[in-house]
Order: structure tokens, then C-alpha cells, then sequence
């Protein structure tokens, strides 16, 4: 979340204001949030976080320090969640980074129709892990991201 927070060019703050990281520091002890986070050696490089309802994933904010660190994280983070059986993360802004990573907006009430039924299915068990075949994919390319 500090990551996500520092200052970005062309904003003058963030909403992410130090009651909202104690709020979601709580929801990450309920197993509500989750991060991902993408790491080069031992310099943590980017990342993102959201909170989940059943199988249904509410991105929050990513950040990067590093080219690519960010999507690193959240192409990580859909693979493992498909796997889990979510179909699909609430990005809330529409960005040209999204679009390029597939991200689409579409109306208000197919999006209602669509995560109703993702947020009454069994939520993924806390702490949420990487499956082990997917982290050594990952690891291998030079790229880690630890922490679901």
C-alpha cells in the first residue's frame, strides 16, 4: 500500500490516506485483501492490492518501480485466481495500462448481474499462496512475485 501511495507525476496526493491503511491492514487479517507483490532480487519492485468477496477480486491500486512490475503482479495474480475459479476483477478505472492488459469496461447492470453470484461462491482459504508450479514459471523468467 506505500507503494501504491507515494507520489505519483501529475497527482497531487492519494487517497490512500493512513485510517484507509489500517483499514485494509483489518481486512487483510479477516482475509478480505490481498496483495501481490513482484520483487528483483531483494528490492520490491511493484505490485497491487484489492479485496475479495467469494471469487470475485475489487482491485484497489497497483504500482510499479520498475518497467512492467506492476502487470508482473496482476498477470500473476489472474492466473492464479482463474485457477480458483474467478472469472473477474473489478479494475474500477478504466486506464490505457488496463486496456492493454485486456481490461474492458462494460455496464453497470451486466456488471451486477455478473459478480453477484462470483461473491456468494466459497471464498479461497487465507493467507492465499501461489500454486507451486506456477511460482517456479514465474521464478524462472526472472521475475518473482511472492505473496498472494
Amino acid at each position: 500500500m506505500e507503494g501504491c501511495a507515494a507520489p505519483r507525476p501529475g497527482q497531487d496526493g492519494t487517497w490512500i490516506t493512513d485510517e484507509m491503511t489500517e483499514a485494509y491492514v483489518r481486512l487483510f487479517e479477516m482475509g478480505l485483501a490481498h496483495s501481490v507483490e513482484a520483487w528483483e532480487e531483494d528490492r520490491l519492485v511493484g505490485g497491487l492490492y484489492g479485496v475479495t468477496l467469494g471469487r470475485m477480486f475489487f482491485g484497489e491500486s497497483m504500482f510499479s518501480r520498475a518497467p512492467d512490475a506492476s502487470k508482473v503482479a496482476l498477470v500473476t495474480l489472474v492466473k492464479q485466481i482463474e485457477r480458483w475459479g474467478f472469472t473477474c476483477i473489478d479494475c474500477q478505472m478504466s486506464t490505457n495500462h488496463l486496456s492493454s492488459l485486456g481490461a474492458r469496461e462494460i455496464p453497470r447492470s451486466a456488471f451486477l448481474r455478473q459478480i453477484r453470484p462470483l461473491m456468494r461462491q466459497v471464498a479461497v482459504p487465507s493467507p492465499w499462496t501461489l500454486d507451486a508450479d506456477l511460482l517456479a514459471t514465474i521464478v524462472s523468467r526472472g521475475t518473482a512475485s511472492r505473496d498472494l
